[in-house]
């Protein structure tokens, strides 16, 4: 996640009102007083967006929203339809994955600066859980280039590459279907796209664009389509490798150089989609809410980096994460992809556990820190 720099910037004009011409501290008599310029008051410029400032992705309507993570929503921008993941650069752009392209938001003036077609032919423009078009999405982190997972439906997904500076596709990759998320390798030289309803992840090198795809299911695949047991969203740590989390039980560890995945227990027991990051290596996942008759209600895991965890009750369904800088605060979107979602987020403190809710936008899906 890349935190914005920010300001708050007013402005303030007068009109300047002249009564009197003055010599040498004397004022002249009015008829001897030149005219007074018209002079049309200017308004006042807007505030600019300060730093802090949450924008999630409206995932049922087809705006973003700025959120002050203390008072709630303060502005909307229109960005295209079902806006899905969102990422921001230190130049302040968002880049956000909509069903009919890929939006660029100027986030300090809030405005939408530009929208990038699809390549890829994803059909009509839809929206619900199954909608064509863009869903995970990431930036490089020189800021040149934009990835974006691309949904099919009935086929295989597509990832698309952005050139940020001329604002068009470059280049299209294929991936697996559906992808949710995606990554990029600490180092930039790889790009990941997890497929959820193909089992996999597809590693895209960001030199050649030569894919490679890597089944992470640890439950199996059977149930195809109709499983729930599929790979979701990840975090990449330090060392290159994904954490993706299963059901609240299992933790996929996937070494991208090797294809090989370990299993490390969990101990939410719930369906889990969102993941992210602290600074100091705590993973939090979103754990939904239950799929199943033995699950527990939605929570969000806080495990540290040695694996110990503490999980965190939510109320209703949720969906993605962001953090603070800090790390002390995570930022949980209620807008699940599944029926039972919300408009507003909650608001944790990581080390208390301590919960809050907030209004946010219209189901709000992708969230990120400015």
């Amino acid at each position: 996640m890349k935190a914005g720099r920010r300001g708050i910037l007013g402005g303030v004009a007068a009109a300047l009102l002249v009564t009197g011409c003055a010599v040498d501290g004397a004022a002249g008599p009015a008829s001897a007083s030149p005219r007074a310029p018209d002079v049309t008051p200017t308004a006042p410029a807007p505030a600019r967006t300060a730093q802090g400032t949450l924008l999630v992705a409206d995932f049922d309507s087809d705006t973003v929203t700025f959120v002050d993570p203390r008072r709630g929503p303060i502005d909307s921008v229109e960005v295209g339809s079902a806006p899905y993941g969102l990422v921001v650069g230190e130049d302040g752009r968002a880049w956000v994955a909509t069903a009919e392209g890929v939006a660029v938001v100027d986030t300090a003036a809030r405005k939408r600066v530009d929208r990038i077609p699809y390549e890829t032919d994803t059909g009509p423009v839809t929206t619900g859980e199954y909608r064509g078009g863009g869903m995970g999405i990431a930036l490089a982190e020189d800021g040149r280039h934009a990835y974006v997972g691309v949904n099919v439906p009935d086929g295989e997904g597509v990832l698309e590459v952005i050139d940020t500076t001329s604002r068009e596709v470059t280049d299209t990759v294929t991936v697996g279907r559906r992808p949710f998320d995606v990554d990029i390798a600490p180092d930039g030289s790889e790009v990941y796209a997890m497929n959820h309803d193909s089992f996999d992840v597809t590693a895209v090198r960001t030199d050649t664009l030569k894919p490679r795809r890597m089944e992470v299911a640890p439950y199996g695949i059977e149930g195809g389509l109709g499983s729930w047991l599929k790979p979701h969203y990840a975090a990449v740590r330090e060392d290159g490798k994904l954490l993706l989390p299963f059901e609240g039980e299992k933790l996929a560890v996937l070494d991208p150089r090797t294809g090989k995945v370990a299993i490390e227990s969990m101990t939410a027991n719930t369906h889990q989609h969102g993941a992210t990051l602290t600074p100091d290596g705590t993973l939090l996942v979103v754990g939904t809410g239950p799929i199943g008759a033995d699950d527990e209600a939605p929570s969000l895991t806080i495990r540290g980096p040695e694996g110990d965890e503490r999980v965190v009750p939510l109320g209703g369904a949720h969906e993605d994460v962001a953090v603070s800088p800090d790390g002390r605060t995570a930022y949980v979107t209620g807008g699940f992809t599944r029926e039972g979602s919300w408009d507003g987020i909650t608001v944790a403190d990581v080390d208390s556990g301590e919960t809050r809710r907030l209004p946010a936008g219209v189901r709000p899906l992708g969230i990120v820190v400015l």
